[in-house]
């Protein structure tokens, strides 16, 4: 079957990317008088909020991630396309396709409408080495790859006879103040001092360090300042070292150096290392704008129009963290890169599909800002809803049905409030399991 085989009249719509964006647009396009095809170089959907529970053993990898072709089993006009994106031809309306399960190479996929939702990557701020020493969040296998590495460190502190080396093995560093950040910070914190206490005879992993550095003047900028600070409390009564106004400059295998606000710099022994900080668009954006013949910003950004489309082809739509909107007057509407948004964006993009296809004019996209969430750990929780600010208990269960509401897949919802249940019961992870063991490429102490 040729990979733009569709009944005649038709219309094409290809979504590129299974993330929150692309997925509520192929979805919300069920029962239309349309073809989609789903590309995606994943065959599955993660809720990526939750990967930073995969990194600490909270929960598996398949409790968080779902199935592109499972999701979307029961829409008859959808398919998904396991492939990687290498380009576009908006002149031919055709997206080139590359790394194909059957081993084939630049194929091209037609359309008559084109989304591109590609998501986004945390920046490195141009040191792209540290990438090997510090692992991101933003994928399950950088989720994976980071629990590896913590319960690894543990397991090393274990038969560390040194005791310098064991304070290397058993500090953390987490880098960048965000939901993210400070999400990863507690849970590593409460994973050394509830979970792996009595698991260990001869390291105590009470005494594991965990620091969490952010170059702005406090932790959680997205939200107002009070519910910061109580944040930051909240972390260092688990025994978190918030290093706000301190910035990263150098990673490597066995330390992380740390410049002061006073501009001193401290090489800190540490073999765990997980990056927070900065996002830059994914590579996609690029490849659109060249083919638009626009630009990017700063962060790698594609700019759209007030109806989520590219300034020269009004049949290319772009969502999520890739993209910068302008309205018509030239202002620019910021929005952070938040599930909701490309969730919004994606739904907005299937109304305008549908009312195209009616002759029915659409308005401009307006998001509605329903707040913003943070975990901290055990009932420990940050929200600011519509103006109402909470913390503590009351805003953990908010956290948590907010969570379980938008994870996809009723079978997902079941296992995870199951195991949050026993994990709250307990105080105990049930996927603390070291995939591949990093004993072989550890880097001693000179």
């Amino acid at each position: 079957m040729s990979l733009s085989a569709s009944e005649p009249a038709r219309h094409r719509v290809v979504v590129v990317g299974g993330g929150f964006g692309g997925l509520q647009t192929v979805r919300r396009l069920n029962g239309a008088a349309v073809d989609v095809t789903l590309v995606d170089r994943q065959n599955f959907h993660l809720f990526q909020p939750l990967a930073y529970q995969v990194a600490t053993g909270a929960l598996s990898a398949a409790e968080v991630a779902a199935p592109l072709r499972s999701v979307l089993k029961r829409q008859s006009n959808a398919r998904v396309v396991l492939a990687e994106v290498s380009g576009f031809d908006l002149e031919r309306r055709q997206v080139v396709l590359d790394h194909l399960p059957n081993g084939r190479r630049g194929e091209r996929l037609d359309y008559d409408t084109l989304v591109v939702g590609g998501g986004s990557r945390y920046s490195y701020f141009g040191h792209d080495d540290w990438k090997a020493f510090a692992p991101e969040l933003k994928s399950l296998t950088g989720a994976l790859d980071i629990r590896n590495r913590i319960l690894t460190a543990f397991e090393a502190a274990e038969v560390e006879s040194d005791d310098d080396r064991q304070r290397g093995w058993l500090t953390f560093v987490v880098v960048g103040g965000g939901p993210t950040g400070v999400e990863m910070a507690g849970q590593i914190a409460e994973l050394a001092r509830d979970s792996l206490r009595l698991d260990f005879r001869w390291v105590d992993t009470r005494r594991a360090r965990v620091l969490l550095v952010e170059t702005a003047d406090r932790i959680l900028t997205g939200f107002p300042p009070s519910l910061s600070h109580k944040a930051e409390r909240a972390l260092e009564h688990l025994g978190v070292t918030v290093l706000v106004g301190n910035t990263v400059v150098d990673v490597g295998p066995v330390s992380v150096s740390i410049r002061s606000e006073s501009g001193e710099i401290e090489a800190v022994p540490a073999r765990t290392v997980i990056w927070a900080a900065g996002v830059a668009a994914s590579p996609l954006a690029a490849e659109l704008a060249s083919a638009d013949g626009s630009q990017v910003d700063r962060v790698g950004r594609i700019t759209v129009k007030e109806d989520l489309t590219l300034h020269n082809h009004p049949d290319v739509f772009a969502i999520g963290d890739m993209v910068r909107i302008v309205k018509g007057d030239g202002a620019d509407m910021a929005l952070p890169g938040l599930a909701p948004v490309a969730i919004q964006e994606g739904r907005y993009v299937a109304r305008v599909i549908r009312n195209r296809l009616t002759g029915r004019a659409t308005k401009p996209f307006e998001y509605v800002d329903k707040g913003n969430l943070a975990t901290i750990g055990r009932s420990k929780a940050v929200a600011d809803v519509k103006g109402i600010r909470i913390s503590g208990f009351v805003a953990w269960v908010t956290w948590l049905v907010v969570h379980l509401f938008y994870l996809i897949g009723f079978q997902n919802r079941l296992l995870v409030i199951t195991r949050w249940t026993f994990s709250f019961v307990t105080r105990g992870r049930g996927a603390r399991l070291i995939g591949e063991s990093r004993a072989e490429t550890a880097v001693p102490d000179s």
